[in-house]
């Protein structure tokens, strides 16, 4: 009985705070805090500002077991989603594994898609413990719409049941699919680009490195929002940002200890592809990032790595955001104005491929 009461009461914080979100500035920082919420010198979106104070009210992840971290987190995506574009057309299906399982997965075409625009593959946030395709429903059907491609989103494993490598492997074997199925959505054959958020985006930059390694043809291009990229350095946003939620620094520590198996090698750059030595003739890169987020220095220091190394990046951070925004287009004016400028990016990017 008392868990059901939990679950009761968290469903109407969540529909107070939408209802909240529709009040002008000045009220919601009155709920807030009272003042503006301003650190290193980057003040957060007042909208913003008002979800991560009702998300610190709220029961960490780290203190539940994940399959409730994970009906928590669904039910937050479903409540802060904006309404589906019509013109988007989507099938969900399966795909085969290098296993006995298959791969859930989701397409998105556009209305007057582009013959020419390579499929993406997409991979959802969560830390590799929660999410699944809705997590990124919202922001695929915008990129679909405003790039006229189509988008191949993966439901891949999540641990604990599913440790790492088992979510990296499921995104693999979608990447290797869509190269050889790219055609049946109307895209060109063999060609694809990648991108994720969060842990999709560690996935996105693991399999541009890996396709490599593998001899693999490569994707034309990788976009990662927010990515997490090197678990090993100690990044001064640790610090800056680490009571931030919805990714505090104690949320990602316990989805670490979720996702890796004991004695995991944290070096290795099929988990932290930051440390690959060699990024030279990597994809282009788009990478975005969140200013009030334990993981901005991270996404930043990838950026600069890859730029390093001669590739080709687009990088901005959104000052005024927090991490996981894609999350909040529904309800965050300012994460909706960040998704469609990163969308204009992918189209600007996509203009260039030959």
């Amino acid at each position: 009985m008392k868990a059901l009461i939990k679950t009761v009461l968290a469903k109407l914080q969540l529909w107070l705070l939408k209802l909240m979100l529709m009040l002008p500035d000045k009220w919601k920082i009155a709920m807030a805090g009272g003042e503006p919420l301003t650190r290193g010198g980057r003040t957060l979106d007042p909208d913003t500002q008002l979800i991560i104070h009702s998300l610190s009210r709220q029961p960490s992840f780290a203190t539940m077991e994940p399959e409730v971290a994970q009906a928590r987190a669904l039910e937050s995506v479903g409540l802060f989603a904006q309404k589906p574009d019509p013109g988007i057309v989507t099938d969900d299906f399966t795909i085969p594994s290098r296993g006995a399982h298959k791969i859930p997965v989701r397409v998105y075409r556009p209305r007057g898609q582009d013959p020419n625009a390579p499929l993406m593959a997409y991979w959802h946030q969560g830390g590799g413990v929660i999410g699944n395709i809705e997590f990124s429903d919202a922001f695929c059907r915008l990129i679909a719409e405003i790039v006229k491609c189509p988008i191949l989103s993966v439901d891949y494993r999540l641990a604990p049941q599913h440790k790492y490598p088992a979510g990296l492997e499921d995104c693999l074997d979608a990447y290797d699919w869509a190269l050889k199925h790219a055609g049946e959505f109307g895209a060109p054959a063999g060609r694809l680009t990648i991108g994720g958020d969060s842990m999709g985006g560690n996935f996105t930059a693991i399999i541009a490195q890996e396709a490599r390694r593998q001899g693999l043809p490569t994707p034309d291009l990788q976009l990662m929002l927010y990515p997490a990229t090197d678990i090993v350095t100690d990044f001064p946003s640790h610090t800056t940002f680490g009571d931030i939620d919805p990714l505090t620094m104690e949320t990602m520590d316990w989805f670490m200890d979720q996702y890796l198996p004991e004695g995991t090698d944290k070096t290795d750059p099929l988990l932290c592809p930051g440390l690959e030595p060699d990024l030279e003739g990597l994809a282009p890169a788009i990478i975005a990032t969140a200013g009030f987020d334990v993981l901005a220095d991270d996404g930043a220091s990838y950026a600069n790595k890859l730029k390093e190394a001669g590739v080709d990046v687009t990088f901005k951070c959104y000052d005024h955001l927090a991490h996981g925004f894609t999350a909040f287009m529904g309800v965050v004016p300012a994460a909706r104005k960040a998704c469609e400028e990163i969308a204009v990016m992918v189209r600007t990017a996509y203009g260039k491929l030959s």
